[in-house]
């Protein structure tokens, strides 16, 4: 289905460094907290496929498919007339979803390596959707116009984006927490993951981005929802001590800051101690469900 080939990106890559930091160090720490990922993600995915579904018999792109559970998902949309391509910068992701595919008998399903920036994407397909996949491309213009050409005229892209920092106070408290005990380093050994995940949280850069790219009929869909980030207090701390900007501030400090994580860890506690309740950590999130289509 789709015409990438499989390995890593290639030093020279514009997302070489972001290829790194997913299939190394944050490869480990989803598959960590994936149940927690998959399950507060997994929320405004639903909701994006619901304003959106795929129909019957047509082909799909799933960009930044992780570990292929969204793929699945519309693999079952679409049914056995249909086909859905995940794609995945991380070569661990990629084998993850290959294999979970094969253990489900997934037929309608193929999962390829791929950097959705450069590389070519096959289709051409009916819908390009991605869940949280689309905001780390060194280039997100021509990431998205190479998204485009792999439509058919008339072909709709939708993508979940996270909204601003405030609009996810989890993310948000715990990131100014983090910063206000450790200092970012300036320099350091470890890849970092591209723009970061509010790369697109602007309706606005997000709309001229969209334009840029070639895609008329643009809109963005506000979609708000209380997320589960920890089943307990302990684990909701681990959980951002691991991902998201502070988990990025504390990877990137590394051993430098191992005297504060004590610290850090106590005013995480205090910080997002309002979130809590019987049912396990449950924090507010936000994002844009984007639509496009393609002329």
């Amino acid at each position: 289905m789709a015409s990438t080939t499989d390995g890593a990106a290639s030093a020279t890559s514009p997302n070489a460094e972001t290829t790194q930091a997913w299939d190394g160090p944050l490869f480990d720490r989803f598959e960590r907290f994936r149940p927690i990922v998959t399950t507060g993600l997994g929320a405004h995915g639903e909701a994006a496929l619901e304003i959106f579904p795929p129909a019957a018999g047509q082909r799909v792109l799933d960009i930044g498919c992780g570990f292929g559970d969204t793929t699945l998902r519309i693999a079952e949309m679409v049914g056995p007339g249909g086909e859905v391509a995940g794609v995945d910068v991380a070569p661990r992701f990629i084998e993850t979803a290959r294999r979970e595919a094969g253990e489900a008998s997934v037929t309608n399903v193929r999962f390829s390596v791929a950097d959705v920036q450069t590389d070519a994407l096959g289709g051409q397909y009916d819908l390009a959707f991605s869940r949280f996949g689309t905001m780390f491309f060194a280039n997100p213009v021509a990431a998205l116009r190479n998204i485009r050409s792999s439509l058919v005229a008339g072909g709709r892209l939708v993508m979940v984006v996270w909204r601003r920092r405030i609009d996810n106070d989890w993310l948000y408290r715990a990131q100014t927490i983090v910063e206000g005990i450790v200092s970012r380093p300036e320099e350091y050994e470890e890849p970092t993951c591209g723009p970061g995940p509010f790369s697109m949280a602007e309706a606005d850069t997000t709309s001229d981005i969209l334009q840029q790219a070639g895609y008329a009929d643009v809109c963005l869909r506000r979609y708000d929802v209380p997320i589960l980030i920890g089943r307990d207090i302990d684990e909701a701390i681990e959980v951002v001590f691991a991902l998201g900007p502070a988990g990025e501030i504390l990877r990137l400090a590394g051993d430098r800051a191992a005297h504060l994580h004590d610290e850090v860890r106590g005013a995480l506690r205090t910080g997002l101690a309002e979130f809590e309740d019987a049912e396990g950590v449950r924090a507010p999130s936000s994002t844009w469900i984007v639509s496009a289509t393609a002329p």
